[in-house]
């Protein structure tokens, strides 16, 4: 399998709602680059981390936070760029924001990934308390 096609399955996963399977292409030791200035932000080491970094972002938007792909998913080598644009809802506050999560993968399994917005600073503001 490529890594083009991993990452289309993990997005597929996502889209159903199948979280251990989206999970399951990542390496135990994954670790995801949370960018901005904000409780979430951060290198986070680990499926433990990661996990709950998510779930806690879940609670934060009670369940909103919707990610897609926006545009055709770029791979070279080992590396594989996807437009996304992602939305959310956090009481009076929303967010439908574009932006480009980078994916690593190594042996079949995600390593790494980091995210990318298109105004970080509004993303900063929507993750605030």
């Amino acid at each position: 399998m490529t890594s083009k096609e991993i990452i289309e399955g993990y997005f597929k996963a996502l889209e159903t709602g199948d979280v251990p399977k989206a999970f399951s292409v990542f390496a135990p030791d994954a670790r995801w680059h949370q960018p901005g200035n904000h409780k979430f932000s951060g290198v986070k080491s680990g499926l433990e981390e990661i996990g709950n970094m998510l779930g806690t972002m879940m609670e934060d938007v009670a369940g909103s936070l919707v990610v897609k792909p926006n545009g055709a998913l770029m791979a070279s080598d080992n590396l594989v760029a996807c437009p996304v644009r992602f939305t959310a809802t956090k009481g009076s506050k929303s967010i439908d924001m574009n932006g480009v999560d980078l994916f690593e993968v190594k042996e079949g399994k995600i390593t790494q990934v980091w995210l990318f917005s298109d105004d970080q600073q509004q993303e900063d503001m929507f993750w605030q308390d």
